[in-house]
């Protein structure tokens, strides 16, 4: 089977940005914004760059509660967030069970291969997508149809924890899983996920 893994949330912890952006609400406030961008400009058929969306609603967050902001430094953090503690023995365990095991993330390439390098995730994973390679964020359909294009016939799986992630996977042909780490919910109004687990370990068990 192919397992294609979302990064920022699912793989990484956002949750060690808090000190640089303001804590954690603010750090959800953030991402929060930054998504909101991402389905408004995908929605509208546009693209930009996920990092530059990142900076600009780091930005917009730090001036509504007044605060100033180190873009440098959120990037930094960006390219050095630890991965959870389920990550490495679940995508062990993946691999253990033949699975094809990839990457597939809104950040540009560049920045999602530091990401999983410095996470030691890098080894772990067949092959790194990014949205940036067709010009498209994800939920948008392309992200999803070049990883399962570059895999004909294999059975897909899009493994996420962001609700938004899982209904356009569904959209695009794939099988999905939700991967429920704290707070995160399936979409109200949309199909289930084709599999749910609170770990990647015990989804792997699943599939």
């Amino acid at each position: 089977m192919l397992c294609v893994l979302d990064v920022n949330e699912t793989l990484l912890d956002l949750a060690a940005l808090d000190a640089t952006i303001g804590g954690p609400e603010l750090r959800r406030e953030w991402f929060g914004l930054a998504i909101h961008t991402v389905l408004t400009v995908t929605a509208t058929g546009g693209y930009r760059d996920f990092a530059g969306i990142a900076g600009d609603a780091a930005i917009e967050v730090a001036a509504r509660h007044g605060r100033e902001i180190d873009l440098q430094a959120i990037g930094d953090g960006l390219r050095s967030l630890p991965a959870h503690p389920d990550v490495e023995p679940g995508l062990v365990k993946l691999r253990e069970q033949g699975h094809t095991v990839v990457a597939l993330t809104n950040s540009p390439l560049a920045t999602a291969e530091a990401q999983l390098l410095n996470a030691g995730l890098a080894p772990l994973l067949d092959r790194i997508f990014s949205a940036e390679q067709v010009g498209r964020l994800k939920p948008a359909p392309e992200p999803y149809r070049q990883v399962t294009a570059a895999y004909p016939g294999e059975r897909a799986v899009m493994i996420a924890a962001h609700g938004w992630d899982i209904a356009g996977a569904q959209a695009a042909g794939l099988e999905t899983a939700l991967l429920t780490r704290p707070g995160v919910h399936p979409l109200p109004g949309s199909p289930a996920p084709t599999y749910t687990a609170s770990t990647l370990p015990e989804l792997a068990e699943l599939l």
